[in-house]
């Protein structure tokens, strides 16, 4: 529950909240978001609900339809597709920059997030078709980690803004860690050396093929139907099927 305060604590917390809802799947893709009934169950007013979703809409998880109003995210083939392509061209480039970049304060960071990923329960036993919210946090903050090298914050701040609009693919998709000859943990492994190792290239190139072969499983939550001769981006990636 959004809590009393100054307007723009009270924008902070609807904010929160209303994220927190919509990546842990209480609030539904396409499902619209109308004032009275925000105002209410956050207990906020208008004017902090319209800020709250104003940001949502600059992250991707809020849009803002004609005749519709505002709607959590729909999930689609098109809008995966174009996610992914330009997750795939940004963060790759964002990556190579950290690394050549980075510090070794850096690098410890980098180090340390990777140890948390690596024994964070995966799957609990109550939701099997899931990750777990411990594993989905770790997964985010190694991801991070690995590209807060980067000097350049413009190049950065895209680069994170795309990595959570990727989140809602995430969290809906029932088949994410499920491929059972995938190696997760053997890809953040690498991702992890190459950058350490500072292997610029050789990192960019893992973070492209990362990117796009979990595109291929989240693909399989979108609603509407693949358009013609749209792709995930995928093509130009050796190994990714």
């Amino acid at each position: 529950m959004a809590k009393h305060g100054t307007a723009g604590t009270r924008t902070d917390d609807v904010h929160r909240e209303l994220r927190s809802d919509i990546l842990g799947g209480r609030l539904v893709p396409g499902s619209r978001l109308k004032f009275p009934e925000l105002c209410e169950r956050y207990r906020v007013s208008v004017g902090a609900a319209r800020e709250a979703l104003t940001r949502l809409i600059a992250e991707g998880l809020v849009k803002n339809q004609a005749h519709q109003g505002y709607i959590v995210t729909p999930l689609s083939h098109e809008d995966l597709a174009d996610l992914t392509r330009a997750r795939v061209e940004i963060e790759s480039l964002v990556l190579r920059l950290s690394v050549l970049e980075g510090d070794v304060q850096w690098e410890s960071r980098a180090v340390a997030a990777h140890h948390v990923l690596e024994r964070a329960v995966f799957l609990s036993k109550d939701e099997p078709g899931h990750p777990t919210d411990e594993w989905t946090a770790a997964h985010a903050a190694f991801h991070l980690a690995l590209i807060d090298g980067c000097t350049n914050r413009r190049l950065l701040g895209t680069a994170r803004s795309l990595r959570e609009e990727a989140e809602l693919y995430r969290q809906w998709s029932v088949s994410f860690g499920q491929e059972p000859d995938r190696d997760f943990a053997g890809e953040h492994r690498a991702l992890l050396e190459a950058a350490i190792g500072r292997e610029a290239d050789r990192a960019a190139e893992l973070i492209r093929e990362h990117i796009a072969h979990t595109a291929q499983l989240l693909i399989s939550v979108a609603t509407d139907e693949p358009g013609t001769g749209q792709d995930t981006g995928t093509a130009p990636s050796p190994g990714i099927r």
